[in-house]
């Protein structure tokens, strides 16, 4: 399988030259096999490009920018969908090739299949069967957590005086009480301010979020322009040179046919 890249090599747009620049650099650092396709000098490239992009994947226009990215005649994707798979670490699977073992991608998926199955490879031995190593006490695998020294404690606490227990019980209830009214006057206290910081904050990061998503898409949106424009001159540059030709084969049988 080979994975096609196709480019611009004359494009004048700073960002698509980026663009290519970080997919061809990726993929070489990556040792991934791939060919680079030219659609400014070879218009079968273009034709062939155009063609295939899904329709639901291409712009508004109708006119996909480079670079495209095919694993044969499968469509991978363009730069956005492939600087998602690079920042979540799966290039691999959005090229349609298997992660090689140790790389990033292939932990991930040992990961995905893990919790799938729903058992952790520690807690495993080599035969696939949870491992005996780990020692249970034998009052917990009989469902009794209790050992006989707690038993032993609990039956002496019992024979004690109840006017004693009766006493305790009634200081530790005003105790317990004073104290969950402190509690509760110090959380009164404390949460408006807590919420007040919660909220100044929140506003703060929303207006920040907010404005810079606004800067991307002006920013987003006067690439997209000067790009469109510059396949529009380049097309019609192309244009002119074939009326051109043209011309000229027209004037060579006119001369003729006077001679």
């Amino acid at each position: 399988m080979v994975i096609k890249v196709f480019l611009a090599s004359s494009s004048g747009s700073t960002a698509i030259k980026k663009k290519q620049q970080d997919v061809v650099g990726f993929l070489e650092a990556l040792k991934v096999d791939y060919a680079q396709l030219d659609i400014a000098c070879n218009e079968e490239n273009r034709m062939w490009m155009r063609q295939n992009v899904p329709e639901e994947k291409k712009p508004a226009n109708g006119i996909p920018l480079p670079p495209q990215i095919f694993n044969e005649e499968s469509y991978c994707g363009d730069y956005d969908t492939f600087f998602d798979a690079k920042e979540d670490n799966l290039v691999y699977s959005f090229l349609g090739l298997p992660p090689p073992p140790g790389s990033k991608e292939a932990v991930q998926a040992d990961k995905a299949d893990i919790v799938e199955n729903g058992t952790h490879a520690e807690e495993t031995n080599a035969e696939g069967n949870l491992d005996d190593s780990i020692e249970v006490p034998v009052e917990e695998r009989n469902g009794d957590a209790h050992s006989k020294e707690e038993l032993a404690q609990a039956a002496d606490e019992e024979d004690e005086g109840e006017g004693g227990e009766e006493e305790e019980g009634e200081v530790a209830e005003g105790e317990t009480a004073d104290d969950e009214a402190t509690e509760e006057e110090t959380a009164g206290d404390e949460a408006p301010a807590e919420e007040e910081e919660a909220v100044e904050e929140t506003d703060e990061v929303t207006e920040d979020t907010q404005a810079h998503a606004e800067e991307e898409e002006e920013q987003e949106e006067a690439d997209d322009d000067r790009e469109e424009e510059e396949l529009r001159q380049l097309e019609e540059e192309e244009e002119a040179e074939v009326q051109e030709e043209e011309e000229e084969d027209l004037e060579e049988t006119q001369e003729e046919e006077a001679e």
